[in-house]
Protein backbone atom coordinates (compact mmCIF):
# COMPACT_ATOMS: atom_id res chain seq x y z
CA UNK A 1 0.00 0.00 0.00
CA UNK A 2 1.26 3.35 -0.80
CA UNK A 3 1.55 6.05 2.05
CA UNK A 4 -1.80 7.68 0.77
CA UNK A 5 -3.55 4.34 0.13
CA UNK A 6 -2.90 3.80 3.91
CA UNK A 7 -4.16 7.27 5.30
CA UNK A 8 -7.02 6.28 3.60
CA UNK A 9 -7.52 3.27 4.86
CA UNK A 10 -6.86 4.58 8.55
CA UNK A 11 -9.65 7.20 7.66
CA UNK A 12 -11.73 4.59 7.27
CA UNK A 13 -11.14 2.53 10.69
CA UNK A 14 -11.79 6.28 12.20
CA UNK A 15 -15.04 6.49 10.71
CA UNK A 16 -15.91 3.01 11.94
CA UNK A 17 -14.91 4.05 15.25
CA UNK A 18 -16.58 7.34 15.59
CA UNK A 19 -19.02 7.81 13.22
CA UNK A 20 -20.03 11.08 14.50
CA UNK A 21 -16.57 12.91 14.36
CA UNK A 22 -16.04 15.31 11.43
CA UNK A 23 -12.87 14.20 9.87
CA UNK A 24 -12.94 16.52 6.56
CA UNK A 25 -10.72 19.49 8.80
CA UNK A 26 -8.31 16.44 9.99
CA UNK A 27 -4.96 17.91 10.61
CA UNK A 28 -2.71 15.20 9.70
CA UNK A 29 -0.09 16.90 12.25
CA UNK A 30 -1.69 16.70 15.34
CA UNK A 31 -2.86 13.94 17.76
CA UNK A 32 -6.03 12.08 17.15
CA UNK A 33 -6.81 12.63 20.95
CA UNK A 34 -6.37 16.42 20.46
CA UNK A 35 -9.17 16.51 17.28
CA UNK A 36 -11.28 13.97 18.18
CA UNK A 37 -13.74 12.71 21.54
CA UNK A 38 -11.06 9.70 21.35
CA UNK A 39 -11.09 7.64 24.67
CA UNK A 40 -8.49 4.44 25.08
CA UNK A 41 -10.98 1.49 24.12
CA UNK A 42 -11.42 3.91 20.92
CA UNK A 43 -7.57 4.24 20.39
CA UNK A 44 -7.40 0.15 21.45
CA UNK A 45 -10.39 -0.41 18.87
CA UNK A 46 -7.87 1.01 16.05
CA UNK A 47 -5.10 -0.92 16.32
CA UNK A 48 -7.52 -3.65 16.54
CA UNK A 49 -9.55 -3.20 13.48
CA UNK A 50 -5.76 -2.55 11.62
CA UNK A 51 -4.46 -6.24 12.88
CA UNK A 52 -8.61 -7.42 11.83
CA UNK A 53 -8.40 -5.91 8.14
CA UNK A 54 -4.58 -5.78 7.42
CA UNK A 55 -3.64 -8.46 9.48
CA UNK A 56 -0.63 -5.82 11.12
CA UNK A 57 1.36 -6.63 14.35
CA UNK A 58 1.45 -3.38 16.59
CA UNK A 59 3.03 -3.93 20.15
CA UNK A 60 1.89 -2.33 22.87
CA UNK A 61 4.99 -0.43 23.39
CA UNK A 62 4.61 1.41 19.81
CA UNK A 63 1.09 2.54 20.43
CA UNK A 64 2.64 6.27 20.81
CA UNK A 65 3.66 5.76 17.33
CA UNK A 66 0.12 5.92 16.19
CA UNK A 67 -0.68 9.33 17.75
CA UNK A 68 -1.69 11.60 14.29
CA UNK A 69 -2.02 11.03 10.85
CA UNK A 70 1.56 11.66 9.50
CA UNK A 71 3.20 9.29 12.72
CA UNK A 72 0.77 6.56 11.88
CA UNK A 73 1.01 6.61 8.03
CA UNK A 74 4.59 6.77 8.84
CA UNK A 75 4.77 3.80 11.44
CA UNK A 76 2.53 1.76 9.34
CA UNK A 77 4.40 2.21 5.99
CA UNK A 78 7.16 -0.34 6.04
CA UNK A 79 4.82 -2.89 7.83
CA UNK A 80 2.07 -2.38 5.22
CA UNK A 81 3.91 -1.95 1.62
CA UNK A 82 3.33 -5.54 0.49
CA UNK A 83 -0.45 -5.41 1.10
CA UNK A 84 -3.03 -4.95 -1.91
CA UNK A 85 -5.73 -2.36 -1.29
Amino acid sequence: MTKQEIREAVLEILKDIAPDEDLSNLNDDVSFREQMELDSMDFLDIVMELRRRYHVDIPEEEYTALASMTSTVEYLAPKMENIEK
